[in-house]
């Protein structure tokens, strides 16, 4: 792996790019930012155009992505990513100011290595560059997301441990509130 991680993020928002450019840079990250899923395939040579960059030319480590976005979603760019045979091993996450369960389960069983709640903080970035550095992510060593995601705190990238979403030691109550909440889905 390079000495430097490369994050290729992926938001509508100018303020919410600027936002991830900026915790990206602070964590000593290389950090290309484009405003659609169009561009990050664009970026990536995955959208058909002989025209547009090449993988040879492109390292990314990581891609994180909005999910909420005009025109191609970030579930969407998450699964064109993965049905990529250059790019399908490159860990993808999902970022989404909206809590929603069956959204988070969708992506993480398509493929997402985690989903973040907006606002994305220092710690998140943090967290995810150290799982990424430490090659957590290889091929036969990846942890079943959907089995895991319930309220599972211990895991390095658990999707529903945010300080925005769930406490790490959820109360009864809340826990019951869960499962009901899961079982109408």
């Amino acid at each position: 792996m390079a000495s430097q991680l490369h994050v290729l993020a992926v938001d509508d928002s100018l303020v919410d790019r600027k936002v991830i450019e900026r915790l990206l840079k602070i964590s000593s990250c290389k950090v290309t930012v484009v405003e659609s899923g169009t561009r990050a395939l664009q970026y990536l040579g995955l959208d058909g155009d002989d025209a547009s960059l090449r993988f040879d030319t492109v390292k990314v480590n990581l891609i994180m992505t909005d999910y909420s976005m005009p025109g191609m979603t970030g579930y969407e760019l998450l699964k064109k990513i993965k049905e990529s045979s250059v790019f399908r091993e490159i860990p993808v996450v999902i970022m989404s100011s909206e809590n929603v369960l069956t959204r988070i389960d969708r992506c993480l069983e398509e493929g997402a290595e985690d989903f973040l709640l907006k606002p994305v903080t220092l710690s998140d970035v943090r967290r995810l560059k150290d799982f990424i550095v430490k090659g957590k992510v290889k091929e036969g060593e990846k942890i079943s997301r959907k089995r895991m995601r319930s309220i599972d705190c211990s895991s390095p990238l658990s999707a529903t441990c945010s300080p925005k979403s769930l406490p790490c030691d959820p109360s009864p109550s809340l826990l019951s509130t869960l499962s009901a909440k899961k079982a109408r889905l």
